[in-house]
């Protein structure tokens, strides 16, 4: 059982009455084994991914992520992984049916539809024995943080590699902006991994040396980090906090630090990073990853920082920003008692 959307001329000949035909799609089989942990979060799985497959390389087919590693991510963990899948050409992208996803619903007052999905799991889960048309391995213990970019969001380089391909390739070593939202990494999950990051760098004395721009995923999003103390967070390190939409993922940014078609290099954690996308400014350089590597690249302000393996000094001497990541089910429990947090406040 799947679903998945059309587009606007499908649309139309559905609405006039017109038959309408789709190719049965083949079926992409990414095997998740391991743990994701560390610095590597589950945006590293679909930049992995889309450095495999390319821009176009998920056309006409269903990308299914299964096996072992899907247990050590969250509900929100596999939705940005499924978001992005826009982004391969995919007819749609799914994960079987889990407990993080009954857990997810109970906590968000949904408790009604993940009893009805219950009832139903055995539909909402691959055939036993079934066969995929491609397969693709990744053992999650093995994925490194990954940097996507410029240009394209399929052009995949691991953080490790990231500075010798700066170099080589010439690209703006200054970072600009970081930029933290869109539909893809914009939820309580990713909201509070990358203000614990800020507060760490904060109580050391760091200032951000590149603008800092946060876009919460949806009203509810907003405040409840909100009155959970992540605004604050971000606000300490003056970052400034955008409108609950698309905003720069779409265009939506009326940037003043550049101007003309100077080269910039900015550092989002969305999903499109097309040439012109994000700033209408093709001499752009952007470079999709991860809220946490975002978030540490804004306080290093230099495209050649690793946080996996460089530091950087507070005002107070120490070294910082070596930052412990919490295991992503951990995040996804504390999101989801946020969560139900924020809707008995509400009521």
């Amino acid at each position: 059982m799947v679903a998945c959307g059309v587009g606007g001329a499908d649309a139309v000949d559905i609405m006039a009455d017109i038959p309408w035909k789709l190719k049965c799609p083949n079926v992409i089989g990414v095997n998740l084994t391991g743990k994701i942990g560390g610095w590597t979060m589950p945006k590293d799985v679909i930049l992995k991914v889309t450095g495999i497959l390319t821009v176009k390389g998920g056309t006409g087919a269903i990308v299914e992520y299964h096996s072992p590693g899907v247990k050590s991510l969250s509900c929100m963990g596999m939705a940005t992984i499924c978001n992005m899948g826009a982004e391969i050409s995919t007819t749609t992208s799914l994960f079987a049916f889990n407990h993080c996803m009954v857990n997810y619903l109970n906590a968000t007052k949904c408790s009604k539809i993940a009893q009805y999905a219950q009832c139903f799991s055995h539909n909402l889960k691959a055939d036993e024995g079934c066969k995929y048309d491609q397969n693709i391995e990744i053992n999650l213990s093995e994925l490194k943080p990954h940097i996507n970019g410029p240009f394209t969001p399929d052009l995949a380089t691991p953080l490790s590699k990231f500075a010798e391909e700066v170099k080589k390739n010439n690209w703006p070593q200054e970072l600009k902006v970081a930029l933290i939202g869109s539909c893809t990494n914009s939820s309580y999950e990713d909201m509070s991994c990358s203000a614990s990051i800020a507060r760490e760098a904060t109580e050391h004395g760091l200032s951000v040396k590149s603008k800092f721009t946060i876009t919460p995923g949806s009203e509810q999003v907003h405040a409840t980090i909100k009155c959970d103390g992540q605004i604050g967070a971000f606000e300490e390190v003056s970052s400034l906090i955008l409108a609950n939409a698309c905003s720069p993922c779409i265009g939506q940014w009326d940037r003043k630090d550049v101007k003309g078609e100077v080269n910039s290099s900015v550092y989002p954690s969305y999903n499109h990073n097309f040439t012109g996308h994000n700033d209408a400014n093709p001499a752009t350089h952007a470079f999709i990853t991860s809220p946490d590597i975002v978030t540490a690249m804004a306080f290093a302000g230099d495209l050649t920082f690793n946080p996996v393996s460089d530091t950087l000094i507070g005002s107070d001497g120490k070294l910082t920003l070596r930052v412990t990541i919490f295991n992503s089910s951990i995040h996804s429990q504390l999101g989801m008692v946020k969560h139900m947090f924020y809707n008995q406040w509400l009521l």
